[in-house]
């Protein structure tokens, strides 16, 4: 079931800018020692899930407020409880000239004040993050990296934030942005589709057994009345 939470979420995100998959990793489950010499039985079960944050295809769309960043980095923005980190440089203007993503939430400049630009002008962005307007340095977009990647948890599909208040992440050391890209999901549809179809199959099988041992049961409950009768 835990399977098929992760995979169904996998598949429902494949076209979620910046998305990065979760996947799990397996441990063995023992049971307790057996009586009478039965083998001990095993099983797999998920010891934890782990988010994959492996590199998203860059996508071109020619939007000059669309960004991505090419290897490690997340950009800073600025949530309703605190910084949040994403993957997703889909960024808009506000009415007021606030660069913000696409749930409105004020993207964070090196300074750590908002990235607020005049949408009139063009607006360049060079690879360290440097935003420019008409030759002007307008900001510089704050790009973040975590030394552990305990250090962050997922929060919604495609923000991250600190997993701990002591946790104050480094600024990227060598940061690559590209303007006029987006970096797509990294979980592939199909390959989701093809495990989810498998897990599901397993999950259908498991339930048939726990079906036929409730089976077993009562009949041998059953027979043990009528031998008493």
């Amino acid at each position: 079931m835990e399977s098929l939470e992760l995979l169904a979420n996998n598949v429902a995100n494949a076209s979620t800018g910046g998305y990065k998959a979760d996947r799990e990793f397996y441990s063995l489950y023992t049971a307790e020692e057996a009586q009478d010499g039965d083998p001990v039985s095993t099983m797999p079960v998920i010891d934890r899930p782990w988010t994959d944050l492996s590199q998203g295809l860059l996508e071109v769309t020619g939007n000059p407020l669309d960004v991505a960043l090419s290897g490690s980095g997340f950009f800073t923005v600025q949530g309703p409880e605190g910084k949040l980190y994403t993957r997703n440089g889909s960024f808009r203007l506000s009415a007021n000239g606030r660069l913000i993503t696409p749930d409105g939430y004020p993207v964070g400049a090196s300074n750590g004040a908002a990235v607020t630009l005049d949408g009139s002008r063009a607006i360049e962005i060079s690879a360290d993050g440097t935003i420019r307007q008409d030759g002007r340095i307008a900001g510089q977009l704050q790009i973040a990296d975590f030394s552990n990647p305990g250090d962050f948890v997922k929060q919604g599909n495609n923000y991250f934030r600190a997993a701990r208040p002591e946790v104050e992440p480094r600024a990227a050391a060598t940061p690559s942005v590209q303007q006029g890209k987006l970096e797509a999901s990294n979980t592939g549809a199909a390959e989701s589709a093809v495990r989810l179809v498998s897990v599901m199959r397993q999950f259908e099988m498991l339930q048939k057994a726990v079906s036929l041992g409730a089976d077993m049961n009562r009949q041998a409950v059953e027979q043990v009345a009528k031998v008493g009768s």
